[in-house]
């Protein structure tokens, strides 16, 4: 993320727990739940100001990795899962956006 927003408590969102947690496994390399939530975000967040950085190996599309893993832990959930997800990555970008307009 841009260092001009480095005093935004991301906690404080709906949603940026999730975006925490993802931005940390994007910097570990590691494909997650949320890393790959935020990479299928990633032209939004990216245009609100937050670096992302892409694992080596992960699948593409980013949506279809997505439900792939949301699938291997639990099949009966995985669409209702995804689309949970799908919102709270909204509602954040949107909060966010109307956060750092105000800024």
């Amino acid at each position: 993320m841009d260092n001009k927003f480095k005093d935004i408590d991301l906690n404080k969102l709906p949603g940026g727990d999730l975006v925490i947690a993802g931005l940390r496994d994007l910097e570990d390399q590691k494909i997650s739940e949320m890393s790959l939530l935020l990479l299928v975000a990633s032209p939004r967040l990216c245009s609100l100001g937050f670096k992302l950085s892409i694992p080596s190996k992960v699948e593409l599309p980013f949506e279809h990795a997505l439900y792939n893993k949301l699938h291997e832990t639990e099949p009966s959930m995985a669409y209702s899962n995804y689309n949970s997800l799908i919102r709270k990555i909204v509602s954040f970008a949107r909060a966010f956006e109307v956060l750092i307009l105000k800024a």
